[in-house]
């Protein structure tokens, strides 16, 4: 099952529902940025982040953004460049 790189991001008009949504991402992503995520996601769970976003926010008043940046697999310091503080990759570690 391939995977693609997603920058998501959020602009959320109320303080509960931008910690909602925030609390959902963190979950399903890496936070690089104060409303912005990286998360590599197959197909099956960006539906699953979708169903689970859409229950949280006013689709009149906020908006969450999904950037597909491509194949999981290439090397995001590829296509990702700052200015300013360099972009790190975040480590993630698993703990039993």
């Amino acid at each position: 099952m391939s995977r693609h790189r997603f920058l998501l991001t959020y602009d959320i008009a109320n303080d509960r529902r931008r910690a909602k949504v925030h609390r959902a991402l963190l979950d399903v992503g890496d936070w690089v940025q104060y409303s912005v995520f990286i998360a590599d996601l197959s197909e099956r769970e960006l539906i699953q982040a979708r169903v689970k976003l859409r229950e949280r926010i006013n689709h009149d008043a906020d908006q969450v953004l999904f950037i597909d940046l491509g194949p999981a697999e290439v090397d995001p310091l590829d296509r990702i460049s700052a200015l300013g503080r360099p972009y790190r990759i975040a480590e993630r570690a698993h703990i039993v």
